[in-house]
């Protein structure tokens, strides 16, 4: 098991939850708002917060998994 690569992969996790709950929050407001004059900023932001969290959350679980299972290893071709 790989210490630091399971301390970047539970990193990536942390920021994942968190924008898990504001990337929804900030869509949802913008929708609640929609005649003000910065709804489709809000809006723009929310879905880049979205996409980020998405990011995150493969990246984690792929570098958690590295962690803890290893590298793959790929199969010798003879």
């Amino acid at each position: 098991m790989n210490k630091i690569l399971l301390q970047k992969g539970l990193k990536l996790m942390s920021y994942f939850l968190v924008l898990c709950f504001i990337g929804p929050f900030v869509v949802h407001q913008a929708f609640q708002n929609k005649s003000h004059s910065l709804y489709y900023p809000v809006l723009a932001l929310g879905l880049i917060l979205l996409g980020l969290t998405f990011y995150f959350g493969f990246k984690g679980i792929r570098t958690l998994v590295t962690a803890l299972l290893g590298e793959k290893r790929k199969k010798r071709e003879y």
